[in-house]
Parts: structure tokens; C-alpha cells; sequence
């Protein structure tokens, strides 16, 4: 379902973004961009309002794997009332992030689907947001000789690479790496 509202949705998200700057510290600047003028040139998502953020914070809204340009997508999406299927409606980046997120995922699918044609056993990504798993299943559609399906639940569901037509074979469910916040 479409934002009613563009106008009124960029306005909620400038908002929300000054106000980020101003109380909690932040040192973003912002373009929001509604509309046809937001659309993913790539036709990977689906957004009408695309936010391009910029300034001395960048850095710190991509490390950690993009976590907190991922959080503020969530925050502006529940503050339009998106359903979490319509998420992709609003699509934030910041330095190309999510441009060589996208082209780093392409060319993990693509190595994925040589090892598994070459080997015949399933290969499992690690466990990632629904919109990663989303871009690997669209790379590999684009792929011979493997088929993909998610697995696990929550913050635990993966991707698998199989043989094509041989979903039925067992897969290891992947390690959590250790890391930030895991003891």
C-alpha cells in the first residue's frame, strides 16, 4: 500500500532527523527525496521516500554493519505506521552503504552458487535482515543450477544455496559469529 502522503511523510522524517541532531547529538545533514524522484534505480526496493544522510556522523551510522541506518529506517517506517511488509517504502543510505552492501551480497551469491555447483552440498549465509536475505534470493534467481529458501526464525533465519532440485538435502544451520554483544 502506497504512503498517502508524501509530502507529510518527508516532513515526519525531517523531523525526526533534526531532532535527532539537535537532542541527541547527531551531526547529519539529509536529503529526502519523495516520490518518482526516490524510486531504486536498480528496482531492488520498492521505496517512494528515499533518505540520503551526510555530514561528520556517517561513520558512526554505518559501522557495526549498518546497524543504526538500519534502526533508523525502522523508526521512520513505524512512525508512517508502515506494516512491516511495506518497510521498503522508505529507504535510507549513507555513503553508498547499501549501493555496495547490495553489489557485496550480488557477488557472495555468486560465489555461493559456484561452490555449490561445484560441490553439491548446500551452502548457509549467516543470519541477516530480511531485506539481505531478500537481495540474495534475487541474485541467485538470476543464477543456473541452484535454488535458495530461508531458514530459522527472527533474528536466527539464513539463507541456503541448494542444488537445484534438491532442497531436500540437510543443512547445517550456520554459526553465530562472536562478536559485539555476544558473550
Amino acid at each position: 500500500m502506497p504512503i498517502d502522503d508524501l509530502q507529510q511523510a518527508a516532513q515526519k522524517i525531517a523531523g525526526f532527523l533534526s531532532s535527532l541532531n539537535k537532542f541527541g547529538g547527531m551531526r547529519l545533514k539529509y536529503r529526502i527525496t519523495a516520490g518518482d524522484g526516490a524510486l531504486d534505480p536498480e528496482g531492488l526496493e520498492a521505496r517512494q521516500i528515499y533518505v540520503e544522510l551526510g555530514g561528520p556522523d556517517v561513520p558512526l551510522v554505518i559501522q557495526h554493519n549498518g546497524e543504526l541506518l538500519r534502526a533508523l529506517e525502522t523508526i521512520a517506517a513505524q512512525m508512517l505506521r508502515l506494516d512491516q511488509r511495506e518497510h521498503d517504502l522508505v529507504s535510507f543510505d549513507a555513503a553508498n552503504f547499501k549501493a555496495l552492501r547490495a553489489q557485496e551480497l550480488r557477488l557472495s551469491a555468486e560465489t555461493a552458487a559456484e561452490k555449490v555447483r561445484r560441490t553439491g552440498v548446500p551452502y548457509s549465509f549467516p543470519p541477516m535482515n530480511s531485506r539481505e536475505r531478500r537481495l540474495l534470493h534475487l541474485a541467485c534467481r538470476e543464477l543456473e543450477g541452484i535454488e535458495t529458501a530461508s531458514m530459522g526464525e527472527g533474528p536466527n533465519r539464513f539463507l541456503v544455496v541448494y542444488p537445484e532440485g534438491k532442497t531436500n538435502l540437510p543443512v547445517t544451520p550456520p554459526t553465530k559469529p562472536r562478536g559485539f554483544g555476544r558473550r
